[in-house]
C-alpha cells in the first residue's frame, strides 16, 4: 500500500525538522548564531489519468487529470543571516556587526573564514584572535604597554599607549559580504568557509554602503527566538503523528484486506 512509504516519508521529514529546530534551541545562547530552517519539496507524481488529452471516443479533452503524490523530501536547511541583538559587555575586544558583513580569520592551513563572532581576545604575541586562537584578518597585534584599546565605527584599531598622548594606529578592520550567505558552509565554532554557491566574498571597511559598522563593547546575539522555535516545534510533532496515525490507519486497512481473504 503506497499511503505507508507516503507516510513514512513523512515522519522522515519531520524527524529532520525536530532536529534542525533542536540546533536552534540549543544555540539560543552561540555568539553571532543564525538559526536554520528546514525547507521541503514534494516527491514524484505518479500519473493516473493525464489531463489535457482527449477523451476516449470525442474531441472533448479531459480537463482535469490524476496524479498521486509519493510523499515529501528534504530540499535545504537554510541559515537565516538576520541581525541578531546587540548586547553589551563592556570588554574593549568584543565587537559586533551592527548591518551587513563578516570578520575574516585565519583558519588551519592559512584558509580564510568568515564569521559573526566577534568575541575577541589577544594571544601571547599581542596578536588579535578569536576564542579558538585563530588570528583576525587583516593581522594586527596590541603592544604589551598599551593601557588602552579603541575601535571605531569604521573599524579603525588604535591603542593608548603609556607615556604617550596621541593613540597609535594600530590598523583597519576589514569586513567581507557575499552574493549569497545562504551558501557559506558552516564549519562549527561559529566559522563559514566560502563555497561556489556563496559566490566571491567582497571585502570592505566598515561603514561603507553595503557593509555594517563596528560596534565596539558588544557582541551579537543569537537570533533564534524561543517562542517561535517552540511553536515549530509544536507544529513538527502534530506532523509527525498524523503521519504515524496514516501508517497505523494503512496497516489496519491492510489488516482487513488480509483477513478477508483468508
Amino acid at each position: 500500500m503506497r499511503a505507508l512509504a507516503i507516510a513514512a516519508t513523512g515522519m522522515n521529514a519531520q524527524q529532520t525538522n525536530v532536529e534542525v529546530i533542536a540546533n536552534n534551541i540549543a544555540n539560543i545562547n552561540t555568539t553571532g548564531f543564525k538559526r536554520a530552517r528546514a525547507e521541503f519539496t514534494d516527491l514524484l507524481y505518479q500519473v493516473e489519468r493525464m489531463q489535457g488529452v482527449p477523451n476516449r471516443g470525442g474531441d472533448n479533452v479531459v480537463p482535469e487529470g490524476a496524479q498521486l503524490g509519493l510523499g515529501v523530501r528534504l530540499a535545504a536547511i537554510r541559515n537565516l543571516h538576520i541581525q541578531g541583538t546587540l548586547n553589551q559587555t563592556g570588554n574593549k575586544l568584543d565587537m559586533a556587526i551592527n548591518g551587513g558583513g563578516w570578520f575574516q580569520v585565519t583558519g588551519p592551513g592559512g584558509e580564510t573564514l568568515y564569521t559573526r563572532d566577534g568575541a575577541f581576545n589577544t594571544n601571547d604575541k599581542g596578536q588579535l584572535v578569536t576564542l579558538d586562537g585563530y588570528q583576525v584578518e587583516p593581522a594586527m597585534t596590541v603592544p604589551t604597554n598599551a593601557t588602552d584599546v579603541t575601535v571605531n565605527d569604521t573599524g579603525q584599531v588604535f591603542a593608548t599607549i603609556q607615556g604617550q598622548t596621541a593613540p597609535q594606529l594600530l590598523g583597519q578592520l576589514t569586513l567581507a559580504t557575499f552574493p549569497n550567505e545562504a551558501g557559506l558552509a558552516a564549519q562549527g565554532g561559529n566559522l563559514f568557509r566560502q563555497t561556489t554557491a556563496s559566490g566571491t566574498p567582497v571585502a570592505g571597511v566598515p561603514g561603507d554602503p553595503g557593509f555594517g559598522s563596528i560596534q565596539q563593547g558588544y557582541l551579537e546575539d543569537s537570533n533564534v527566538d524561543p517562542v517561535k522555535e517552540i511553536s515549530e516545534l509544536i507544529s513538527a510533532q502534530r506532523a509527525y503523528e498524523m503521519n504515524s496515525k496514516v501508517i497505523s490507519a494503512a496497516d489496519d486497512m491492510m489488516s482487513t484486506v488480509s483477513k478477508g481473504l483468508r
